[in-house]
């Protein structure tokens, strides 16, 4: 089906939505984790635990909010997510104990995930029509990350104009009340942003109905487990997102092993999430020009090798050149594949229609990573303290990066011969 492409500003508010959707639960702990754990008066642990519970709800809502994406109109469960999540906004900014603290993330799992989530990517696929898969996918993560650094930096800006004293002098009580206001400027974008997608990302009726299911039956929920696209894409989102997660800790490295202090490891943590956006448009663009599924393959090959240079204990302290080359290959094959990995669903015969049903399924498996990631890398980095614990959890990228290729291949055989264009 050649479908109309969608305008521009339907791709803008996606990107906006996309990373908007997530700032309240991830990405304002990711900016001000010192800061998340003094006012809630959490340890590492229990904040691990919260993201936990965001994982389980998370899950669940994948398998059951894909067939809900195909019966109604992205553009209204898009605006109901981001409005449901933004009033959970209203809760964090109370600063609630560590019970509350939990339901409000697995609420937040709900909210994002069930409502939004298949909805995003299916909404994405309907913008980059016939020709524009990987520009659009391209597009999607690149102006996600995009989107991420910069309401970081505004979250940092808001935080340091309302602190009144120093900010290493700064008590509880004062860090609480600067917060409060990043927590509830960052709610009123994230309900403004809703605004925008329930007024502008309207299709016409005509198109809306080509997208859309009257009711979901077991039988095409059947259809869409027998197509062998939906099963290597389950692998491949697995292996890929494992590699998103192990980036976390290049700022640690850079303390651990390369000795840099804090502000200098958080140089390196914000330097990556300025490669995003980068790689993102890049990799679209070049992956319609050609083929996508075979630009899947190189991104797993190259953080393969980026993962060997590290995990082989080639990059001591003294070899910053080598450090940050390592981080930008490493970085551009983990991004690469992150935005291709859906722009394949049209070459795999993923019916379009079906698109939500399909995302449910591969979620379900593709982004257990959000589970046992974060506790895999905990244990190789604190049983083996330093530089070699670093290296296993490389060793695990390595491997994860291997297996990824063999099915990105395997996908880009079965597939190749049905060109795109």
């Amino acid at each position: 089906m050649n479908q109309k492409k969608a305008p521009w500003h339907f791709l803008l508010l996606l990107i906006l939505a996309g990373e908007s959707v997530f700032i309240l639960p991830f990405v304002l702990s990711r900016v001000f984790r010192p800061t998340v754990l003094e006012v809630f008066n959490l340890d590492n642990t229990q904040l691990g635990i919260c993201f936990s519970v965001y994982g389980i709800i998370a899950l669940l809502s994948y398998l059951f909010g894909g067939p809900l994406a195909d019966k109604l109109p992205p553009r209204k469960l898009i605006a109901v997510a981001l409005w449901m999540t933004a009033l959970g906004g209203l809760v964090y900014a109370t600063f609630p104990g560590y019970e509350v603290l939990k339901a409000l993330y697995g609420y937040w799992g709900f909210t994002t995930i069930f409502l939004f989530w298949a909805p995003m990517i299916k909404a994405t696929r309907v913008w980059g029509g016939s020709t524009s898969q990987g520009k659009a996918f391209g597009f999607l993560d690149g102006g996600r990350g995009l989107v991420g650094a910069l309401f970081g930096t505004m979250g940092v800006l808001i935080f340091s104009w309302f602190i009144t004293t120093d900010v290493s002098q700064a008590t509880v009580v004062e860090n609480r009340a600067a917060f409060k206001y990043v927590i509830l400027i960052s709610s009123g974008i994230v309900f403004m942003v809703g605004l925008l997608v329930w007024l502008f990302m309207k299709m016409d009726l005509q198109s809306e109905k080509k997208i859309i299911l009257e009711k979901i039956t077991i039988s095409q929920i059947k259809e869409v487990s027998r197509l062998p696209s939906v099963w290597l894409l389950m692998i491949i989102i697995l292996c890929a997102y494992v590699g998103y997660k192990i980036t976390d800790v290049f700022s640690l490295y850079a303390q651990d092993v390369m000795l840099y202090d804090q502000v200098q490891s958080a140089q390196v943590g914000t330097f990556l999430l300025y490669i995003r956006p980068v790689i993102g448009v890049l990799i679209g663009i070049l992956a319609d020009r050609t083929q996508t599924t075979y630009w899947l393959v190189v991104s797993f090959v190259v953080s393969f090798f980026g993962a060997l240079l590290f995990a082989t204990g080639m990059i001591s302290h003294s070899a910053t050149i080598l450090f940050f080359i390592s981080i930008l290959i490493i970085a551009a094959g983990v991004y690469a594949a992150r935005s291709l990995y859906f722009a394949v669903m049209r070459e795999g015969q993923i019916p379009l229609v079906l698109t939500g049903t399909a995302v449910g399924l591969i979620s379900l498996i593709g982004y257990t990573p959000d589970i046992f990631a974060g506790p895999a890398m905990g244990y190789l980095l604190d049983n083996s303290p330093g530089a070699e614990g670093h290296q296993h959890v490389f060793w695990m990228l390595a491997v994860f990066s291997f297996i990824g290729s063999v099915a990105a291949w395997g996908y880009y055989q079965l597939y190749k011969q049905r060109k795109h264009h």
